[in-house]
């Protein structure tokens, strides 16, 4: 099958400093991708090669097998959103989502028919005469959703759309666009550096660091199986530990920490006997005391416990290091400097290549 949207061998430099290094990324038709990474990562560069403002240095662009690189942005038949909405002040809600149609100089009853159809989709039909001042900042991303979508690009493309919203807001949103996407279909390239909101609505992110992708996958793979350390640290929240491989035996590695603790863990497929690597254990995947069925059970004191509303975090240590593990605020009452057994299945962590 053709792909939708391919990038082949795309560079992108701005004088002597490379952004975007030789990048290979395939985005399928329908798909919701989040191209997640810290600032400075290159994700909003790709982006904005893929809607026309910035030309690859190296490399070529198809869309369905059509170079586009050299295409200006007005032929690519792609909508954009920015975090700053870039709505028009002196036009009204319905003006702004009519401008794009304007442009292709559609018949004003074409206009108004569709104007009207996109506005009733995002139940803003009673909000066509009003200017963007006079709308909160959830209806004027939502215009300016409206206004990319009305003259049904074959791309959506949002650099950082809900950026500027309040918490409440921005997971309203979330669900919102999640909900577009599968009603209408859409293939949406999705720019962003927060994770919950990456992990909440797409079926695939590719994790940027420094102009390359560390890893691509779905949001449970890249959360339950990260394949770097970089994407382990980045992506939610993870106990991030020095060990040593002793045994490698049927995808599972026996590992040291510290001076005396062994575990049985996961392995990354490139580890080798006797080398260091990094031990991963997500906070939630720990329980305070012994598990019967459990292969792990690590002896460790109580540092602290931090009251968080619906859970417990609770820090331990031995030795020279720490974890956090994250408990049921009813599972159990811990004290400051008790000991306790910490257990864990070796599914639910991973040893990853240095």
């Amino acid at each position: 099958m053709q792909p939708f949207i391919q990038f082949e061998t795309v560079s992108k430099s701005f004088g002597s400093v490379t952004v975007i290094d030789s990048l290979d990324l395939t985005i399928h038709k329908g798909e919701f991708l989040s191209l997640l990474g810290p600032s400075g990562s290159g994700k909003t560069t790709i982006l904005m090669m893929l809607a026309g403002f910035e030309r690859p240095t190296r490399g070529a662009i198809t869309l369905e097998g059509t170079r586009i690189d050299q295409l200006p942005p007005y032929r690519r038949e792609m909508g954009v959103v920015f975090q700053n909405y870039a709505l028009f002040p002196h036009m009204t809600v319905a003006e702004n989502v009519a401008f794009p149609l304007e442009m292709k100089r559609l018949p004003r009853a074409e206009i108004t028919r569709k104007v009207e159809r996109a506005l009733d989709m995002v139940r803003l039909a009673h909000l066509k005469d009003r200017r963007p001042s006079q709308l909160s900042g959830g209806q004027q991303q939502r215009i300016a959703l409206t206004r990319a979508l009305v003259f049904e690009p074959r791309v959506i493309l949002m650099d950082e759309p809900l950026g500027a919203l309040d918490k409440q807001l921005r997971e309203h949103m979330q669900l919102e666009i999640r909900e577009l996407h599968k009603r209408l279909g859409l293939t949406i390239v999705f720019v962003t550096h927060d994770q919950s909101e990456a992990l909440t609505m797409s079926d695939r992110i590719a994790v940027f660091n420094s102009g390359k992708i560390e890893q691509i996958d779905s949001p449970h793979v890249i959360y339950d199986t990260p394949r770097t350390r970089f994407v382990a640290q980045f992506i939610g929240e993870t106990n991030l530990i020095e060990a040593d491989v002793i045994n490698l035996q049927n995808g599972q590695a026996t590992i040291t920490l510290g001076k005396d603790l062994v575990a049985k863990v996961s392995a990354a497929p490139e580890l080798a006997e006797g080398q260091k690597a990094w031990f991963s254990l997500r906070p939630e995947r720990m329980r305070l005391g012994v598990d019967p069925a459990g292969e792990n059970a690590l002896h460790m004191t109580i540092a602290d416990c931090i009251y968080h509303g619906d859970h417990m975090r609770v820090q331990l240590r031995r030795d020279s290091f720490t974890f956090t593990a994250r408990c049921e605020r009813l599972g159990g009452s811990w004290t400051v400097g008790a000991p306790v057994v910490v257990s864990f299945d070796p599914r639910d962590c991973t040893v990853l290549a240095p």
